[in-house]
């Protein structure tokens, strides 16, 4: 079992390199506070049980899921086998990289790379991808801010289609004095994507009052699965946040605005919430196939594309 921890100016850090490259652990020191930010099933990090369940996932060629598994690209058919970690309800779900082991390329006290090749690090699924890829993750600690740079990189002879997002389970509250009551989740999406069971129908809808974000809405009201959008493009940073307003702290998390999408999940059962930024939407591999503009990105052979997620805890500024 390899993890590797992080840390800075009292906060820190602690990222499971088999299991996917899933930071599971994230306590950030704000004042004399020590904050667990991070929501992870007991038993994560010995077993990588649920690798879509804890911390932060890493979802990568495909956020989300792929209808029943299949996909068509240009002119040949795909199928994933049920088998993949994480197949959910006749659809694969969240990608090839969150179950298996990752490779450590650097480290230091307060940082860690991370590299994940299709080829070399899950070459029984080469076959399920039109192209080879490598995905660099990095993870920096800086006080109570935890950043995540990403790189993507086509070594391949064929173009790469790709997706990316993160799954994070923040804890609510943020500590003994706040109440879930008193916890407010803001995002600035104007849309949402029409779904039927999670799957997009193609439409982009204005968001529905119960699903609006952009003035806050508290925890306990919110029941989501869904896929926001319509955010910001004119920043170069989007931002959602979640208040705790007994315990004077608030979560704000910064993505490019490359991450066009927000997933808003709320597990049953659990006092957390998932803010997923996505460069794509669900099953954007086939909307492509319909013309349909979900965000699904192409990388030529020997291409780059760089992009960063960041989470800092913070006293709540008035």
């Amino acid at each position: 079992m390899t993890i590797q921890t992080l840390s800075s100016a009292g906060s820190s850090a602690r990222i499971s390199v088999e299991h996917g490259f899933n930071c599971f652990e994230f306590l950030a020191k704000v004042g004399e506070r020590t904050v667990s930010v991070v929501d992870t099933l007991d038993g994560f990090a010995e077993t990588g049980e649920r690798p879509s369940g804890s911390g932060i996932p890493i979802l990568f060629p495909y956020p989300n899921r792929i209808t029943k598994g299949r996909y068509e690209w240009e002119g040949t058919p795909y199928e994933l086998p049920e088998s993949l970690v994480g197949y959910n309800k006749d659809n694969a779900i969240h990608g090839f990289c969150l179950d298996r082991p990752w490779r450590v390329t650097d480290a230091g006290a307060d940082f860690v790379v991370g590299e994940f090749q299709l080829s070399v690090d899950a070459p029984d699924r080469l076959a399920l991808w039109p192209a080879d890829f490598v995905l660099e993750a990095k993870y920096t600690l800086s006080g109570a801010t935890l950043r995540c740079d990403f790189k993507v990189a086509n070594p391949d002879h064929r173009p790469l289609p790709w997706g990316l997002g993160t799954h994070p389970y923040f804890t609510l509250p943020f500590g003994e004095e706040g109440t879930l009551p008193n916890c407010v989740v803001e995002a600035p999406a104007s849309e949402e994507w029409e779904l039927v069971d999670c799957l997009p129908t193609g439409k982009r809808l204005p968001v529905s009052p119960e699903k609006d974000l952009r003035e806050g809405a508290r925890f306990t009201d919110l029941q989501m699965d869904d896929v926001l959008t319509g955010l910001p493009t004119d920043a170069e940073v989007v931002e959602s946040r979640i208040y705790d307003e007994l315990a004077g702290l608030e979560l704000v998390q910064r993505a490019d605005a490359a991450f066009r999408e927000l997933v808003v999940f709320t597990p049953p059962n659990r006092p957390s919430i998932c803010l997923e930024p996505y460069t794509c939407t669900t099953d954007a591999i086939n909307l492509a196939g319909r013309d349909v503009d979900g965000g699904l990105q192409v990388l030529e052979p020997g291409g780059e594309w760089r992009g960063r997620v960041e989470i800092e805890l913070r006293p709540i500024l008035v």
